[in-house]
């Protein structure tokens, strides 16, 4: 993946030096990070696979340990740890990277009704989703006042909202892999996840006192 300006080697290197003051939970949550952000950096080729490798190291460092939740409790969890994120980035780094690295990709992606549910929600004859079209056009409409007003936390909220269905999609099948249909919002987003998870890793181990919850699955002797 080209133009990661923050990659697992540095991360790892830092954190090596400052771990000795997070705490057990908050350890185990960043060594899980890393480890699958080192995997991710392995695919320079596959997209799908980085995608999935880069999701898996945002979630072990947002995610918290709670019962099943549905999907948009899960995309209601995004939105609290973006707000926590932003908030903490006093460098502006997030800000940095979504208003004058990846613009284009954010557009381009926001603006593909693959990714937007309730499209998918109409396809498979759910009620209730005849208008898709004025909800995506309603949505975009939204998005362009966030650009405009440089919304950071809303951008990222929706951003995410609409990687959680490509996740959806490779997560339960429903993509063929390394297929020609739907490329770019698979290209766009390992790039875009390969960007902002770094940074989010960093800003969490530069606050390590922040109560970010304890992680999914703690180890159980």
């Amino acid at each position: 993946m080209q133009g990661i300006s923050l990659k697992f080697d540095r991360l790892k290197e830092k954190q090596r030096t400052i771990r000795g003051d997070f705490s057990e939970n908050f350890g185990l949550r960043i060594h899980r990070s890393l480890s699958w952000l080192q995997r991710a950096e392995k695919e320079t080729d596959d997209y799908d696979a980085a995608f999935i490798f880069y999701w898996v190291a945002f979630n072990a460092a947002y995610a918290k340990d709670l019962t099943y939740r549905v999907s948009t409790d899960e995309r209601s969890d995004f939105s609290d740890y973006f707000n926590q994120i932003i908030e903490l980035d006093t460098k502006q780094t997030v800000y940095d990277a979504i208003w004058m690295k990846f613009s284009d990709s954010i557009r381009l992606l926001l603006d593909n009704h693959y990714v937007f549910q309730p499209f998918w929600n109409h396809h498979n004859e759910m009620t209730g989703y005849e208008n898709w079209k004025e909800r995506f056009e309603k949505s975009k409409k939204k998005i362009g006042h966030a650009l405009r007003d440089q919304d950071t936390q809303l951008i990222l909220s929706t951003v995410f909202d609409r990687l959680y269905v490509l996740r959806n999609q490779l997560i339960h099948g429903g993509a063929t892999w390394n297929s020609s249909v739907n490329r770019s919002q698979v290209h766009d987003g390992a790039k875009i996840l390969a960007f902002l998870t770094p940074m989010f890793i960093e800003l969490m181990m530069d606050n390590p006192h922040v109560k970010w919850g304890a992680p999914h699955y703690p180890v159980v002797d």
